[in-house]
């Protein structure tokens, strides 16, 4: 006996997660983890210089498989 309360708030909580339209608050999930925002915005993966590194770095992988592919070599 008495269950029935706590069955309907249990019930009650389990609607209002199921339900619940969102409204996750980012500013402060941001703030919890430690994340600063401008650092996040203002980097552009695209704009690294490292990508015209890693592209020098493998230039000679690149002729070597072309010259494998075309059946010259140059040794």
């Amino acid at each position: 006996m008495g269950r029935g309360r706590a069955k309907a708030k249990q019930v009650k909580v389990a609607r209002r997660l199921k339900y619940n339209s969102g409204g996750t608050d980012l500013d402060r999930l941001r703030g919890e983890l430690g994340v600063d925002q401008n650092s996040q915005d203002d980097h552009d993966p695209y704009d690294d210089d490292s990508s015209e590194d890693l592209a020098a770095r493998y230039a000679d992988y690149a002729e070597d498989y072309d010259e494998k592919k075309d059946g010259t070599s140059s040794s």
